[in-house]
């Protein structure tokens, strides 16, 4: 590498820098790890509807799911491995600040929707829950 190819930090100005914070804040995005526990019966079936939602228990506030890794979304499903636990991650936007606990709810139309409930929140909007 010659002087030539140096990389120069940028300098970014505190103002700028701070007058960006609150985007940064409002874009959070909460992930949350979940596992369908391992089933004794073969052909499970599972998937994750767009109106899936996480619900603070504080206020009206929800946030919306942006993203499912390892599973299908409605209409289609996915098959679960026979006597194993099965992960799958869903992507949802932003907590309000003040949140200290919230649901894990799919709003469907039918039953057997996916509920967790009164999951406390960390500092960092990463969760490992069991969907049962």
């Amino acid at each position: 590498m010659t002087e030539t190819d140096t990389i120069v930090k940028p300098f970014i100005a505190k103002e700028l820098l701070e007058s960006l914070q609150p985007k940064i804040d409002e874009e959070k995005q909460v992930i949350v790890h979940c596992c369908f526990p391992a089933s004794p019966f073969l052909g499970n079936l599972i998937r994750i509807w767009h109106t899936t939602y996480l619900f603070d228990n504080h206020s009206e506030h929800q946030s919306k799911l942006i993203y499912a890794d390892n599973i299908t979304i409605f209409p289609h499903w996915t098959h679960v491995p026979f006597m194993q636990d099965f992960w799958f991650t869903l992507v949802f936007s932003g907590l309000p600040k003040e949140c200290k606990s919230f649901n894990l709810k799919e709003v469907i139309p039918e039953e057997g929707g996916f509920f967790v409930e009164s999951i406390v929140r960390n500092s960092l909007d990463v969760y490992r829950v069991k969907i049962s």
